[in-house]
């Protein structure tokens, strides 16, 4: 027996939590499933007869409140939102750097951002929120074929992540690709709130 936050959801779906898991209940039952409730026990039991027994010693607190339609979460700092961010202060990656274009197309899906350095060179960037090896590989493989185009060539690219992980730093390192870590509040012109010495 333990202290638990039993969550019984409109769609059916009944979960039960604890302290230290974050979002991931400890055990639970997918709707469509049915409820029935005594003093002391609850049963909850799926369409395929498996049953969740919740056994209870004491209610501390029970409430209901109705949730109303779904609008949808909006999410802030998204891949989408640190693209467009650095499209605008595209100096971020280095003094004389200007944006060719947005979502530069390639045959095998579009490049993030397509740059040119302070001396025109073309520069390839993916834009990650958490920064792996996958983006990486993803990053290569747009570079291996911007290569192929006389008119873009010699393309050089840039891996930027508000957190890059070790071996993707590595990684990107030694195919010659520059890391890049993006601070999403300082491209949106927040001031952090920490006191500074100067």
């Amino acid at each position: 027996m333990a202290q638990r936050l039993l969550l019984i959801k409109a769609d059916g779906s009944v979960s039960i939590h604890s302290d230290d898991r974050a979002f991931k209940p400890l055990n639970w039952m997918s709707p469509p499933c049915w409820l029935i409730e005594d003093p002391d026990m609850w049963v909850v039991q799926n369409k395929a007869g498996e049953k969740l027994i919740i056994t209870l010693a004491e209610v501390l607190h029970d409430s209901k409140h109705e949730l109303g339609p779904e609008p949808g979460l909006v999410k802030d700092g998204v891949e989408a939102d640190l693209q467009k961010l650095l499209a605008e202060h595209v100096t971020t990656l280095g003094e004389g750097w200007t944006l060719v274009r947005r979502e530069y197309p390639t045959a095998i899906g579009p490049v993030d951002l397509m740059c040119r350095d302070e001396t025109g060179a073309s520069v390839a960037v993916e834009i990650k929120r958490r920064g792996e090896i996958d983006g990486v590989e993803q990053l290569t493989r747009y570079l291996d074929l911007l290569n192929r185009d006389p008119l873009l060539a010699p393309v050089r690219g840039v891996f930027a992540a508000q957190q890059i992980k070790p071996q993707a730093r590595t990684l990107a390192e030694d195919r010659g690709i520059r890391c890049v870590v993006l601070d999403y509040d300082a491209l949106r012109g927040i001031e952090p709130d920490e006191f500074r010495l100067f």
